[in-house]
């Protein structure tokens, strides 16, 4: 039993293939090796997933994950799995080849991730042959829900957003300045925390500050994780995430103001992983 998963730091989706057939899919909490450890991530695993499993039936594990892009920040991941999946072979893997199978399939192209945090690649079919050094949420992640909600706040502790979006704004959040700085400064998962405004965020879209603010920070992806590729006018540049799929007009607009070809834009890269391990 395939046991495929894509992992986010807000949130992991699962599915279960046995025999090539997928007959299970389950959601669970994400986890980032940056910032949470082995044992945070079994806490979830044994909490969210494994009551819905069999895990001693589990003979692989194909995880792609944010965060996991160097050797030891994978043993982190691993050594939790090997608490919960006694039986099984792992195989872990950064989260952008994940993007790259599920969005390129076996075609040349640029692979990008916009969700709580972002990330590019560029693809060759086979393999990632190049790919920026992610700066995380506090000195990059352009183009991402982390992003758009550090730049919301950043607005808002300035004073600069305009009035009625500050209503707005506190109407739907109980938070002093003190509370907003604790939250980034101090708490765990800093990012997920930053992200969260999203949804403000999308609410108010047709309002010209914040479509203004959207705008700027999809121009700041491409500027920063697109155009740095040398093909980026050449081949196509694909989307997997939530932030590139509720925004994928905009993105659209944007990446032709770049000369860029925007190709395929799923919200969730899991189902494409699925057909990629179904044999």
């Amino acid at each position: 039993m395939k046991l495929i998963a894509d992992g986010g730091s807000t949130k992991t989706d699962w599915r279960i293939l046995h025999e090539g057939r997928e007959y299970k899919q389950i959601q669970t909490t994400g986890f980032n090796p940056y910032l949470v450890t082995s044992e945070q991530i079994e806490e979830i695993l044994w909490k969210e997933l494994q009551p819905f499993i069999d895990n001693n039936a589990v003979s692989e594990v194909y995880y792609y994950g944010a965060g996991c892009s160097t050797p030891s920040k994978n043993m982190v991941i691993e050594r939790a799995f090997e608490s919960v999946f006694t039986n099984a072979d792992f195989y872990i893997e950064h989260d952008l080849l994940g993007a790259a199978r599920a969005s390129c399939g076996s075609s040349e192209g640029i692979a990008c991730i916009l969700g709580t945090g972002s990330n590019s690649c560029f693809y060759d079919g086979k393999f990632v042959t190049d790919h920026i050094f992610s700066l995380g949420y506090f000195f990059g992640d352009e183009g991402s829900g982390a992003y758009m909600g550090k730049q919301l706040l950043t607005s808002y502790l300035h004073n600069e957003l305009p009035e009625d979006l500050v209503k707005t704004f506190q109407a739907n959040n109980n938070l002093s300045n003190e509370n907003i700085l604790d939250a980034v400064y101090n708490k765990p998962a800093p990012s997920r925390f930053l992200a969260s405004f999203s949804t403000f965020i999308s609410d108010n879209r047709n309002h010209p500050y914040i479509d203004a603010l959207i705008r700027n920070n999809f121009r700041n992806f491409y500027r920063y994780q697109v155009a740095c590729y040398p093909r980026h006018k050449e081949v196509p540049v694909n989307f997997v995430g939530s932030v590139a799929y509720h925004y994928q007009d905009i993105l659209h607009e944007i990446g032709r103001e770049f000369g860029i070809i925007v190709g395929k834009i799923i919200q969730a890269p899991i189902d494409g992983l699925v057909d990629y391990h179904r044999h």
